[in-house]
């Protein structure tokens, strides 16, 4: 059986130009963290995000102004020819939600059970429907239902599925079913055996991820053991790394939980040396720049015939290539300066240090890519 037909049955939506679900490739999102009501911020970072690899965008919408804002950037983005789909989160306030939608949103998030009544959510409904949007009916461990709650004695992995379930129910019988669905808990037990009972109660589009994962490297942790269990299970359409961290960081990691789990190809191969006496470059920085810009990089291959490559970061100038001889291209750093070589012939020499990463990526760029 292929990888695909290993995973849960769930049905197609379209986000945008994206399709998720029925089998489509686990697609990556992130979230911004910059003020909402920010335009410049908002198109910064989302041109960030986008560069890092990230396939879906969501930005938080806690008032009109933001909203507003929220269609600005919709309008400048597709201007400039990015098309990455935008998500509007919502919550509590339905107008914010129908006010998203009319500015361009390409899907709305929102949690049926704080958007207010019945009426207030069939509005929102009724303004997605004629749009023809999704909308991703979410739910968290810190937002459970009262009487969920005290029917099962606190959180539990059945009152979550138990909630989602219901929530997708109540958009379902105002006759809308593009939907998707989340469920998240920072506990990953929980928050695993709460996906097995979601994926037997719906065909929806899952969306996975470990929420209030943590900082940087606790998160990672957390987010590796329970996002990439939901995936090995055959859940996941669509995922999300949460990290008290800059949000491109929950992008490059998200690549590499699919990529090591076999549900995305590694395009590059990244090695660096571990620095020695002979160091006289800033060797953690510079692999890092480079490493930075991989992603972009990666998206740009995918779309050629070339197989996978390895790119070298290597502190000394004298043994540098011929250590990395068999990499595809690479740098070898000397005094402030470096080497830039490919399969052990050198290309560039004499390269400032703050030049170094960039210019590797141009000449990658160049002969594969045919920049």
């Amino acid at each position: 059986m292929t990888e695909y037909e290993l995973r849960h049955k769930t049905k197609q939506v379209r986000i945008g130009d994206l399709l998720i679900g029925g089998g489509e490739p686990v697609t990556i999102q992130s979230m911004t963290n910059v003020d909402s009501r920010d335009e410049a911020a908002l198109l910064k970072q989302i041109s960030e995000l986008t560069d890092a690899g990230c396939q879906i965008v969501r930005i938080a919408v806690p008032d009109m102004e933001a909203a507003e804002a929220f269609g600005r950037v919709k309008q400048k983005l597709l201007q400039d020819g990015n098309r990455v789909p935008l998500v509007a989160d919502i919550h509590f306030d339905y107008r914010l939600a129908i006010a998203a939608i009319k500015a361009g949103a390409d899907k709305i998030r929102i949690n049926p059970g704080n958007i207010g009544g019945h009426d207030r959510v069939k509005a929102v409904v009724e303004a997605a429907k004629e749009r023809e949007i999704p909308i991703r009916v979410g739910v968290n461990s810190g937002s459970l239902e009262k009487h969920i709650l005290q029917n099962h004695g606190g959180v539990t992995a059945d009152g979550l599925a138990e909630s989602a379930i219901a929530n997708l129910k109540i958009i379902q019988d105002m006759g809308y079913d593009k939907l998707v669905v989340s469920i998240k808990s920072s506990d990953v037990r929980m928050n695993y055996e709460a996906h097995k009972l979601l994926a037997a109660g719906t065909d929806c589009p899952v969306h996975i991820g470990i929420t209030e994962a943590g900082t940087l490297e606790r998160g990672k942790v957390k987010s590796a053991v329970g996002i990439g269990a939901l995936l090995l299970e055959g859940i996941g359409d669509t995922m999300r790394v949460s990290l008290t961290a800059n949000p491109v960081e929950e992008v490059i990691f998200a690549r590499e939980i699919l990529k090591s789990i076999g549900l995305r190809k590694s395009a590059v191969d990244l090695v660096s040396c571990p620095t020695c006496g002979r160091t006289r470059i800033d060797l953690q920085n510079l692999a890092s720049q480079v490493e930075s810009k991989l992603p972009a990089l990666e998206e740009k291959l995918m779309l050629t015939d070339s197989p996978s490559i390895k790119v070298a970061v290597m502190g000394c100038a004298v043994n540098g290539p011929g250590e990395a001889r068999e990499a595809d291209f690479g740098v070898a750093g000397g005094d402030g300066r470096g080497i830039i070589f490919a399969k052990g012939e050198i290309l560039m020499t004499n390269v400032p240090e703050e030049e170094i990463a960039d210019r590797l990526i141009n000449i990658i760029e160049g002969k594969i890519c045919g920049k």
